[in-house]
């Protein structure tokens, strides 16, 4: 197989593109880095595409690294023809490999091979003959291999055993097996009943039936979880005379022969006993496959919005970790992130020390000039609403509102090693406090520090085979992380970990090395830090940033392989980096435009989407690409789900958004439900076509059932 003709074919790129970007990954090089830094090498492929080519690419890699091992396992043993090479050659996908090595592979005992080993191999070879005539008969063929030695009886014993090995026979061609997979994918219906006499979640599944290619991925995902827990049953079924007749018609050769009824009963038990399950199971693997990959797109893309979030800079932010018996958790964080003060209250029962609470929660704004107060959204989320909005209304003058965050993931951070190494003097309760507060003044600072599965952006996350939904979400954190790009001198380890060309040990160093010798005064002195050799320095240094440097361009995503470039092209439209430093470039794009991109390009050396690239970090030296996005909603009132009627029509913001539509935040602690029909009046495949986490929308209410806790919204009115 050309692998690189392949790629090209399949993601509709030039032959040359997939070459040299191959070689770009073989060599080395990241996705960020390749994405941002090699965009003339690549025809500017993004994160995205990138990453698919390069997973496509080792999938292919591996489908011919297992083709070589069975080639070599066949011809091991003596089997390989020209005929098999050829169809192994051919092979597209693993499972095609695997059904052209299934004769071949070493098999635990069956009933084949126990005929075998009673030397009936000859006899089922005779029966598939199909001769129009037997002389002598086949009973009396069969009596011949009637042996007490090796425990064959009688004739009718050994034509059983004869039947076994033409079953075993048919089941093991590759193409049969590919057949019949095509037509019980295509006619076969996955039908479910209940396991269990009992009501739950997956009640809507207890009689229920539909067609193998029109299954969506979430109820593929959601019945297997089902099965799972033992509360469904699954099976795929398929009328057994549409498959049934194909087998025979490829293996009967002459209907009319006294073999017939022997070689057609075996075939028929070779695909009960033996095909059927297993291309029962191979479909479904194959369907889980894909509607994992489905969710992992989804979650993937969730996850990308949500770490994205627009900052809310410039902030003293009040963390407020909700509580019952163990009282509510505070923390005063300031605009950098620095801890001011903790505090612990009891506004909430069994205590409810209100008056107290209150008493400590004014001092504290007050004295540190709170600007927001974050509050989890867990347990006691909704009485510390309560409490946190009446409290505000005290004190209008101190201007503080606040907002409800999503603690996904806070807990288990606050109990992690990290969280312990960053603030060993504080209890859990404290630094998940932290944790809230700072998720809201950088999301993408403090998520980075939470295992990704536990953020809680994702559908059936914790069904998924772990190794790929972690290089998924590994990937996605990476994307962001570099996109935004790192302050070298106040970044945490792990966020460091996530920047090109950085692992977790030399993201360490960097910080000791920071901690040892003082703030980083140029990219340069990176090179000093142990692991970072020329290769990671290469990698990771346009995306770390080195605020308040000598050199401006340090604190900007130009690459100091570009410098030089860069000053020559400041110098061509008589501009030095001093103007760069007080934002006095801005007529440089439009002079460059005006003398000609392709041109200017050329003078410097540099290929034209490098130059576009140069300019816009110059207009924006260290700017922040997520101040373009939606800042939160900031809530000054409460709202009850009571007190929602139809119609209502509020603001909300996307937490999640999912294969059948989108849960929106409206300030109630219960999201609501934005149907995919509800989204627009136009068809879409997809909610994630029209909203992505962290968007703020108008809704309006349709249903509510305060019973179940169940809210209807539509975003078409």
């Amino acid at each position: 197989m050309d692998i690189i003709k392949k790629l090209a074919e399949e993601f509709k790129l030039k032959e040359e593109q997939v070459q040299k970007t191959v070689e770009l990954i073989d060599g080395g090089d990241t996705i960020p880095f390749i994405a941002r830094y090699r965009k003339e090498v690549t025809g500017s492929l993004d994160d995205e595409t990138l990453r698919n080519l390069n997973d496509r690419l080792e999938y292919l890699r591996n489908i011919e690294k297992r083709k070589e091992e069975v080639r070599s396992l066949i011809e091991a043993q003596g089997n390989l023809t020209p005929e098999i090479e050829q169809a192994i050659m051919n092979a597209v996908t693993i499972t095609e490999v695997d059904d052209i090595y299934r004769p071949f592979r070493p098999k635990r005992k069956t009933r084949a091979s126990v005929a075998k080993a009673k030397g009936l191999e000859p006899l089922a070879l005779i029966l598939m003959e199909q001769r129009k005539e037997y002389e002598p008969s086949i009973d009396e063929i069969a009596a011949e291999y009637i042996n007490e030695e090796l425990e064959v009886a009688s004739a009718e014993e050994a034509l059983a055993g004869a039947r076994d090995i033409i079953a075993e026979m048919v089941s093991d061609n590759a193409e049969f097996r590919k057949s019949v997979r095509a037509q019980t994918f295509d006619h076969g219906l996955l039908n479910v009943c209940n396991a269990k006499d009992e009501d739950s979640v997956y009640a809507q599944y207890y009689e229920y039936s539909e067609p193998l290619k029109k299954i969506p991925g979430h109820r593929i995902l959601a019945i297997n979880r089902g099965e799972k827990e033992e509360f469904l049953k699954v099976a795929v079924v398929i009328s057994p005379e549409i498959v049934l007749n194909f087998l025979l018609a490829c293996v009967i050769t002459e209907p009319a022969s006294p073999a017939y009824k022997h070689v057609s009963a075996a075939v028929m038990d070779g695909y009960e006993r033996l095909i059927a399950p297993s291309i029962e199971r191979e479909i479904r693997n194959d369907m889980f496959d894909l509607a994992s990959e489905g969710a992992i797109k989804v979650f993937s893309d969730n996850l990308g919005h949500l770490l994205m979030q627009s900052p809310l800079k410039g902030k003293t932010v009040l963390g407020f970790d909700p509580g019952y018996v163990n009282g509510c958790k505070l923390a005063v964080v300031d605009k950098t992130g620095k801890v001011l003060d903790t505090a612990v209250i009891y506004p909430t029962k069994p205590r409810s020390r209100t008056e107290e609470a209150s008493r400590i929660m004014k001092t504290l704004i007050k004295k540190h000039h709170v600007d927001v107060i974050a509050i989890g959204n867990g347990t006691a989320s909704k009485e510390s609403e309560i409490f946190c909005a009446g409290l505000l209304k005290e004190i209008p003058e101190s201007g503080c509102k606040y907002i409800v965050v999503n603690e996904a993931g806070a807990s288990i951070y606050s109990a992690s090693k990290l969280a312990t190494e960053e603030f060993p003097d504080f209890d859990v309760m404290q630094r998940s406090a932290v944790s809230i507060a700072r998720r809201l003044q950088d999301p993408l600072a403090e998520l980075v520090k939470i295992d990704p599965k536990s953020i809680g952006v994702g559908q059936y996350q914790h069904d998924m085979k772990p190794a790929r939904l972690d290089s998924a979400l590994t990937g996605v954190v990476e994307d962001c992380v570099n996109a935004v790009g790192v302050d070298v001198n106040t970044a945490s380890y792990s966020l460091l970990s996530y920047i090109s060309g950085i692992n977790t040990t030399s993201a360490k160093n960097i910080v000791k090395y920071r901690e040892e010798n003082g703030e980083f005064t140029s990219r340069s002195q990176l090179k000093k830090v142990p692991r970072i050799g020329d290769k990671a320095f290469e990698q990771c240094a346009g995306f770390l940033r080195v605020p308040g440097a000598k050199e401006i361009l340090d604190n900007t995503g130009v690459h100091p392989e570009s410098y030089e470039a860069t000053k020559a092209l400041l110098e061509m439209f008589g501009y030095t980096t001093d103007d760069v430093a007080h934002n006095q470039v801005k007529f440089l794009r439009r002079d460059v435009e005006k003398k000609g991109i392709k041109s200017v390009a050329e003078a410097l050396g540099i290929g034209e989407p490098t130059l576009i690239d140069i300019i816009g970090e110059l207009e924006k030296p260290g700017r922040d690409v997520r101040d373009s996005f939606e800042p939160p909603i900031l809530r000054d009132d409460v709202l009850d789900i009571e007190d929602l009627k139809p119609d209502m029509v509020l603001t909300g913001t996307v937490r999640n958004v999912i294969d059948f539509g989108a849960f929106v935040d409206i300030g109630v602690h219960q999201d609501g439900l934005v149907h995919i029909s509800q989204i627009c009046d136009k068809y879409i495949k997809h909610p994630s076509e029209m909203l992505s986490v962290g968007d703020v929308v108008k809704v309006k209410v349709l249903t509510v059932d305060v019973k179940k806790k169940r809210i209807g919204l539509s975003m078409k009115f």
